[in-house]
């Protein structure tokens, strides 16, 4: 990593003033929403946010500049991006925040990811024949609505670590869903995408006035939801989850054939988890747990990938790309068997990443082939338990999600990775009529077919792969990396810190290195920049990378450099995202 301390210091010189320091207050006036003015790199000395849209990059920038933390940065930050990313995130979905507190040092996870209702059953996804319910179709009915839990998140995260009151922090996001805000390239494709979808439910009057989807530059004005923000502002959470926005959301998810009642809301509430480490070349890396599939099986591909000394090849080699397809074939592999929430089944992370079980999945890659079979092992020979399900095979049909990540730090030492999100673009494109707000499609997370680790149950929540990551060095934060894209966000994360760590890269390059991902023999995504000469190599081993290069994820990552106190922000140029330092002067 020394390449990226020196690379901060270069930044350090000639960045700090390309980025966009328009106080909200500015923001607020129509002909300042300029998205020009901000940066995709940053450095700071007293602070730093990288979210996925400027404005709630400037947004939650203007906290920590008052005064706020990082937390209160990021609370503002969440209510800001369901107003800009409609269609990634928001009060109707659920998330992962990881929080390391720098007075106790300990680092924490509020757990917000939705649970299914009373009223869920195992087979709910399937037909009257007992075969899986298409997921196009699945997914977008009201019994893919997961109770949400990103409000209730929110909340307990104020309580345990912020400052500032809520209402005060959801002041600029209902700025901007009263006033409207011209939008960006990143929503208005998201709009043309699935108008169909939105043309469906109470969406339409929002994002296709007319019948017409809006354009990149339209103003997108959200009274309804402003309303709503208004509400929580005055009556806290509990006017989410009890009252007339609860009644109203269990009314819509039952009008699109789901289950959820205002009871279901009422007792919803999240938890409060540990992260899983894991080493890596001397690091120390804290990831997500399960219910989340993402930082076990981080873990495992970095420890299969340990034993190939993989920075012996070029970045862009074919010899790279073979073995991290390999190692994710078997990972995943491994996550469609043993992977689920573990208050309901029995999770093997002993096993997964036990060293004798590690080498014996190290034994099974080689540089000269394709592995024909890759399959799930056994690590419940390391486990003092047995499991409690019996593995299912699944269709191969669901659709990669997408979400949002961003990530703050502060000057008093906190950090925040937080993945949040409502699944698939607009989740199920239902909209709560009245309160602006888009419902999420999580459930559809759950195995279709009843059986597995991962199988539909009331109150259990669907397996995630979401991966907000903090790196540490003898005990202290230098990296932070998430990731939206679904099942993809896994393998951004590894790449992230695969180039960052093995191979030494300045953070911009490492976040911007083409990645590739792939779960399975007839499962391949590869982004733009990859040799052809090394594809075809690849495929003539036998991997199936089609023609066509496409995005895979969107990582926001902050570098923090102990030893000169500064951090470096980066943003994902696969959206238009920014990443804002902060230079206090005279600051006590």
């Amino acid at each position: 990593m020394k390449g990226l301390w020196k690379a901060g210091f270069t930044v350090l010189l000639g960045v700090l003033l390309l980025v966009g320091t328009l106080p909200f207050s500015a923001l607020a006036k129509e002909n300042d929403f300029d998205y020009g003015k901000y940066s995709q790199v940053a450095v700071g000395k007293d602070g730093m946010v990288a979210t996925a849209h400027p404005f709630a990059s400037e947004i939650g920038a203007e906290v920590l500049r008052k005064g706020g933390n990082a937390i209160d940065a990021s609370v503002a930050i969440q209510f800001a991006l369901n107003v800009v990313e409609p269609m990634m995130s928001g009060i109707g979905g659920g998330g992962f925040m990881m929080v390391y507190d720098g007075k106790t040092k300990e680092t924490t996870i509020i757990n917000s990811r939705e649970r299914a209702p009373q009223g869920a059953t195992p087979d709910m996804f399937l037909d009257e024949k007992g075969n899986p319910i298409p997921f196009a179709i699945r997914s977008t009915g009201g019994k893919a609505v997961g109770v949400p839990g990103t409000l209730k998140g929110l909340e307990t995260a104020l309580e345990k670590w912020g400052t500032r009151p809520m209402e005060e922090l959801i002041g600029p996001a209902i700025k901007l869903a009263d006033k409207g805000f011209p939008i960006d390239s990143v929503l208005a494709g998201a709009i043309e995408d699935n108008k169909e979808t939105l043309s469906k439910t109470a969406a339409m009057n929002v994002f296709l006035p007319n019948g017409e989807p809006l354009q990149e530059g339209d103003k997108l004005v959200q009274k309804d939801l402003a309303k709503t923000f208004k509400l929580i502002r005055a009556k806290g959470p509990d006017a989410f989850y009890n009252g007339p926005i609860a009644e109203e959301l269990a009314s819509t998810v039952q009008k699109f054939g789901g289950a959820m009642t205002i009871e279901d809301l009422k007792k919803y509430d999240v938890t409060v988890d540990k992260p899983i480490w894991g080493d890596y070349h001397g690091y120390q890396i804290a990831s997500m747990p399960p219910p989340s599939s993402g930082g076990v099986f981080l873990l495992q591909m970095l420890k299969i990938l340990d034993g190939f000394d993989l920075s012996q090849y070029d970045v862009k080699a074919w010899e790279k790309y073979h073995l991290l397809a390999e190692t994710m074939h078997l990972a995943y592999a491994d996550r469609a068997a043993y992977a689920g929430d573990p208050e309901f089944v029995k999770v093997p992370l002993t096993g997964l990443l036990h060293p004798d079980y590690i080498n014996e999945r190290q034994k099974l890659i080689s540089l000269d082939r394709v592995n024909p079979n890759p399959q799930s092992g056994d690590p419940w020979k390391y486990e003092s338990t047995q499991a409690n399900y019996q593995p299912t095979k699944q269709p191969n049909d669901q659709i990669p999600g997408e979400t949002t990540h961003f990530t703050v730090t502060d000057r008093w030492g906190n950090v925040v990775s937080y993945t949040t999100t409502i699944e698939q673009v607009f989740g199920t494109g239902i909209m709560v009529p009245g309160y602006g707000f888009m419902l999420n499609n999580e459930l559809t997370d759950f195995d279709a077919i009843p059986g597995g680790a991962n199988e539909v149950q009331p109150n259990k929540r669907p397996l995630s792969s979401m991966t907000p990551t903090i790196v540490f060095k003898d005990g202290e934060p230098v990296l932070t990396v998430g990731s939206p894209g679904g099942t993809t966000i896994i393998t951004s994360v590894l790449q992230t810190i695969l180039h960052t760590i093995e191979y030494d890269m300045e953070l911009k390059q490492a976040v911007e290195e083409p990645r590739i991902y792939t779960n399975n023999r007839n499962s391949y995504r590869f982004e733009a920049g990859i040799p052809t000469d090394v594809l075809t190599r690849l495929n003539s081993m036998g991997h199936k990378f089609g023609g066509e290069p496409t995005t895979i994820g969107n990582v926001q990552s902050i570098l923090i450099d102990q030893q000169n106190n500064t951090f470096k922000g980066v943003a994902d140029s696969s959206r238009n995202g920014a990443a804002i330092g902060i230079n206090l002067k005279g600051k006590k």
